[in-house]
């Protein structure tokens, strides 16, 4: 097992033991990380962006960062947190392209099953979540997708963090640089929002 001169809590977490390997030289502990977390960043740049091509390409940057800034790394915090601040941290920064790009209609873009998984599955994997089960699948996945676009860019970032990927609210918040208070509230606002957009259809 690699450690680090200061052992602590996260070192337990084999996502940082990869990365700490990727750190010690090791691309195939990079390529392994990839293969784990690929479908993942995939799945969340597809539900902010709506666009599968781009998507793939902020993932791409997301990953370039990593191994770029992998000499600099310490473990600070899980893995998947450290990832997905970088994430937030980048597609923040691409706000105002992303808004454009969000205009463009999805009909039109292609990509392969191995890229990213249909927008589809993923709604109707996830719509379990959301209370529309009413409904059928089809309208169900247009329902949370039109639900999810209600909300403003922070509070769509919070439900897809905690949500989707599962992630506690201290993980959102050293993600989103909040804390645990301001994380709840965050996600009572996203959740009023949501039930309001959801309610006609329950």
């Amino acid at each position: 097992m690699v450690s680090q001169s200061l052992p602590n809590q996260y070192l337990a977490d084999p996502d940082v033991q990869l990365m700490l390997r990727v750190v010690a030289g090791e691309d195939e502990a990079f390529a392994e990380l990839v293969k784990r977390y690929q479908d993942r960043l995939l799945g969340f740049f597809f539900h902010l962006v709506r666009d599968r091509t781009l998507a793939e390409d902020m993932a791409q940057e997301v990953f370039l960062r990593v191994y770029k800034s992998r000499e600099r790394y310490t473990a600070t915090a899980r893995f998947s947190t450290w990832l997905f601040r970088i994430a937030h941290n980048y597609a923040s920064n691409q706000k105002r392209g992303l808004a454009r790009r969000r205009e463009v209609p999805l009909s039109g873009s292609n990509g392969s099953e191995h890229e990213v998984r249909a927008e589809e599955e993923i709604l109707a994997e996830k719509s379990a979540l959301m209370p529309t089960r009413q409904i059928d699948s089809r309208e169900a996945q247009d329902v949370v997708r039109e639900a999810l676009d209600s909300l403003n860019e922070r509070q769509k970032m919070a439900v897809l963090l905690h949500k989707f990927e599962g992630m506690s609210y201290q993980e959102i918040g050293d993600i989103m640089d909040l804390n645990v208070v301001a994380v709840k509230s965050l996600l009572a606002r996203a959740r009023g929002r949501l039930k309001e957009a959801l309610e006609k259809y329950v």
